[in-house]
């Protein structure tokens, strides 16, 4: 098979991205990328699976994030566009079908995730000021809504990004992290803490330990991504293929490390039923708590966490209202979704249209599911991103038929096979719950949502004798202008 060829983003009269990131600025973006919701609110549902054993999944999910990250350290070194995993299956493929459903794909996971740091945000205001809302209630469905709402309009009247704004923003979510660590270390210097918790291991009765294990790895798979938008920045980054290697496997080790203290500490300070049971509070609010009662560290804390999960939702929901205006001005989705405001120049009906997606889940999750949100829409933001991250590590084995003219970093022959086989059986209906089934049909009505505007639009475009409108031959053009962000 022939590699798809390569798209025009480097026509002559478009000027290149100005290339900014040395290595301590690409490694705070890793890092604050893959920091996020998903620790801040995953904590006491991944105890709730395993017992005290709560570090095992956020360790698993580590290994396995690193074996696909290395297949992207290949890819990004050998095509260094701002692009990410719809430019590796399409030139592995070629197929523009399959190259739009990973760029939807990759818009839903940034909305379930979105949907997910609001209910962690509902959760985080309602301990901060006190409010005293239970788990599904109608005071917490209204805050969730409300913090979205608010997000739509600052989405609507524009928001600039930058690196310096990455680097602050990184450091408040790696202070409320740290602070955790430090009260586990302190509780344990006055008595407070049990460490021996971290070892019992608890399964459920419908499930084994191994598929426990796995369910709980699937969750906490949620606190890991973020580390393949950085391949987004290939274009900004100075000498990509010597500085991308080393330090995305620096960050992606310390967030790991970080991860597995933040969960340790959290077992030994707090039984594991209070961890996952919401109507005490967030779980890492009870470990501040718990940890050191003569600190103000528990008032403190919440807010933290408001601003760390607001982030997420932001750049996210930025992310999904861009990608599905990039995707309706390559012809792919309605013309319509793809209009911009005269004033403020933002995309107001994608905005509007990925707003209204979030609206629906997040009152499903909090009104209509026993299981808490972060379980619901962070699983299936994991379920979304593994079959991303399968078909890119099948892409990579691949386009390793296809030499490129230069040199790059070479993952070991046999890590794309693990990381495709990985990635894949913890997509699978074995690694989740009965309750969790809940997450293929979230996922799958996304992607039916998708998949209708896509059919309805390319019969629209045969009709009016376009027959190159619907195809994505200008892909890296599209995410660059358009792309990733933060996940969790």
């Amino acid at each position: 098979m022939q590699e798809a060829p390569a798209p025009a983003a480097s026509a002559p009269h478009q000027p290149e991205l100005h290339r900014v990131m040395g290595p301590k600025l690409l490694l705070l973006f890793i890092v604050g990328d893959i920091l996020g919701t998903g620790v801040y609110a995953l904590t006491g549902t991944v105890a709730a699976e395993v017992g005290g054993a709560a570090w095992a999944p956020f360790l698993v999910a580590f290994l396995v994030a690193t074996i696909t990250a290395v297949s992207y350290l290949e890819l990004v070194t050998r095509y260094p566009q701002a692009a990410g995993a719809a430019l590796y299956a399409h030139r592995a493929f070629g197929i523009h079908f399959l190259t739009f459903l990973v760029a939807f794909t990759v818009m839903c996971s940034g909305i379930t995730s979105a949907s997910t740091a609001s209910n962690a945000f509902a959760g985080f205001l309602n301990d901060g000021f006190g409010l005293g809302f239970a788990k599904g209630s109608a005071g917490i469905l209204l805050i969730a809504l409300g913090f979205m709402a608010l997000v739509a309009v600052i989405n609507l009247r524009g928001v600039g990004e930058s690196v310096k704004a990455n680097v602050i923003l990184t450091c408040v979510e790696l202070t409320g992290l740290l602070m955790i660590i430090f009260v586990g270390f302190y509780a344990m210097t006055q008595g407070r803490a049990d460490f021996s918790e971290v070892m019992v291991f608890q399964s459920s009765e419908e499930k084994g330990a191994f598929l426990s294990l796995t369910a709980a790895t699937a969750l906490a798979f949620f606190a890991m991504v973020g580390f393949e938008d950085s391949v987004n920045m290939a274009e900004e980054v100075q000498d990509p293929v010597r500085i991308f290697p080393r330090i995305m496997l620096t960050g992606l080790a310390i967030t790991g490390v970080i991860y597995v203290l933040v969960s340790i500490c959290a077992v030994a300070l707090v039984p594991v039923g209070d961890l996952s049971n919401p109507d005490k509070g967030s779980a890492l609010t009870q470990v501040v708590r718990a940890g050191a009662p003569g600190l103000p560290f528990d008032t403190i804390f919440p807010f933290i966490g408001m601003f760390a999960v607001a982030n997420s939702a932001l750049i996210n929901m930025m992310m999904a209202s861009r990608l599905i205006y990039g995707l309706a001005r390559q012809g792919v989705l309605p013309h319509g979704l793809g209009l911009v405001h005269r004033t403020r120049r933002t995309p107001w009906i994608a905005i509007l249209f990925t707003t209204a997606l979030a609206f629906g889940l997040i009152y499903f999750v909090v009104t209509r599911s026993d299981l808490p949100a972060v379980s619901l829409l962070g699983g299936t933001t994991s379920l979304l991103l593994l079959c991303v991250f399968t078909i890119v590590n099948i892409s990579l084995i691949v386009l390793r038929r296809h030499p490129v003219g230069h040199d790059h970093f070479r993952a070991p022959a046999f890590l794309p096979w693990i990381g495709a086989a990985t990635c894949a059986f913890l997509a699978g209906p074995w690694a989740r719950s009965t309750a969790q089934m809940d997450q293929y049909r979230i996922a799958g009505w996304l992607l039916a949502i998708g998949i209708v505007l896509w059919a309805g639009t390319w019969l629209w475009n045969k009709a009016r004798h376009k027959p190159e409108s619907g195809r994505l031959g200008d892909i890296e053009q599209m995410r660059a202008r358009h792309g990733d962000s933060p996940r969790n």
